[in-house]
């Protein structure tokens, strides 16, 4: 897996059930700030269409036409106020957080924990305030790197004539920030030419550029289903990807799922109850998830998943074969792979994502649905399946 997805928030957001919810992995869930000391890592899917509903027979990859790519998710520790400076388990939390590529920002839209995740009455606090806090975190987390060296640095790049781009990189590497991703900020933020004269504002502007660059974020409105409707609205009208979700109602059915109980599979907005001898208690708690469900069309934590792949990262998915007729590998199975590509890749960039050794010797793909012979610069589209034709062994 090449692709890592964070989950942060702060403390008793729910950020540990959606974890469990999505990875069903056994994780500690409890409601005290800081259940999470140590990051969680776990596996999750994307869920798309499976190409192969397209023929006669199924691939044998997919569940009933429909496909899960599997990505990694982190769920780190709750953050804090003045995290950068330490406070908390910040320095954990931050560190953990530069191997993602996207953030699951996960909210309690019921309002019913403060800013430092202490319970408090349901709506007695407003979750917007808990938006700003996370991306100033992070952001001051950059600026404190680049401070730390910034006045010997500054006449470095003056004196040799480096490029600023490579050398903030350089710093920022350890948080996940490239070149492109500086560049992209100075670009943005319009500063002085001369970076000599930056002053500290100067510096955390351009953090934060980075940072929108390097760290993209989508929110999960969690605990939408007992959250008051305006909060839930306020939070959909920023200039950002929102989803409602019920984290807690997602792991009901996966456990449910689990345990043989009800047929559902994750972005399903409805379940089927195969278990005649159901408890009383267990004939309620689905009950209430039913009229959940009925209500917001799902949990939310699927649909939370593939934005963030999808919509956020700008991904699609790409089925490479070897036999453009059966659509299969050598050893004869159909559709094995689905790669997560940025949205324009080509087919050469494909080519090198199946093997350097393709890539290098790389002589034009196939469109295995039309048949058509494509060139290294052909974009790829979502759900294509693709043979490389090259000259490597």
């Amino acid at each position: 897996m090449s692709m890592t997805i964070g989950l942060a928030g702060k403390p008793n957001a729910g950020k540990s059930t959606f974890f469990k919810a999505a990875t069903m992995a056994d994780v500690e869930i409890a409601n005290y700030p800081f259940t999470t000391i140590n990051a969680n890592k776990g596996v999750t899917y994307v869920r798309a269409e499976c190409p192969c509903i397209e023929q006669s027979k199924r691939c044998g990859n997919c569940v009933e036409g429909i496909r899960y790519v599997p990505i990694e998710l982190i769920d780190v520790a709750g953050l804090v106020p003045d995290a950068h400076q330490g406070r908390g388990l910040g320095n954990t939390f931050l560190d953990e957080l530069r191997q993602a590529q996207a953030i699951i920002h996960v909210i309690d839209a019921s309002g019913g924990t403060d800013i430092e995740g202490n319970p408090v009455d349901v709506g007695e606090h407003n979750p917007m305030e808990d938006v700003d806090f996370l991306n100033r975190e992070i952001t001051m987390w950059m600026f404190g790197i680049v401070k730390r060296n910034w006045d010997r640095l500054a006449r470095k790049i003056q004196a040799e004539g480096l490029k600023i781009e490579k050398v903030l990189s350089e710093q920022l590497a350890g948080a996940g920030v490239d070149e492109y991703h500086v560049s992209y900020s100075l670009t943005k933020c319009s500063l002085d030419h001369n970076h000599v004269k930056w002053s500290d504002d100067d510096l955390i502007r351009l953090c934060d550029g980075i940072r929108t660059i390097s760290k993209p974020t989508i929110i999960a409105a969690n605990k939408a289903d007992i959250a008051p409707e305006n909060f839930v609205s306020d939070l959909q009208s920023l200039d950002q990807i929102v989803v409602p979700t019920s984290a807690a109602a997602e792991l009901v059915l996966k456990s449910a799922s689990k345990g043989g109980a009800i047929k559902y599979d994750s972005g399903d907005s409805d379940f089927t109850i195969i278990k005649e001898e159901l408890t009383s208690a267990q004939k309620k708690g689905l009950e209430s998830v039913y009229m959940l469900l009925e209500k917001m069309g799902g949990t939310g934590i699927q649909e939370c998943i593939n934005k963030s792949v999808f919509d956020l990262l700008d991904l699609i998915i790409v089925y490479p074969v070897e036999d453009e007729g059966k659509w299969t590998d050598k050893n004869d199975r159909m559709l094995p792979d689905a790669f997560l590509m940025k949205k324009g890749s080509t087919a050469h960039d494909l080519a090198y994502k199946v093997h350097s050794d393709i890539g290098d010797r790389f002589l034009y793909a196939v469109d295995a649905k039309t048949k058509m012979r494509l060139g290294e610069k052909h974009e790829l589209n979502d759900g294509d399946v693709v043979k490389i034709v090259s000259t490597a062994k």
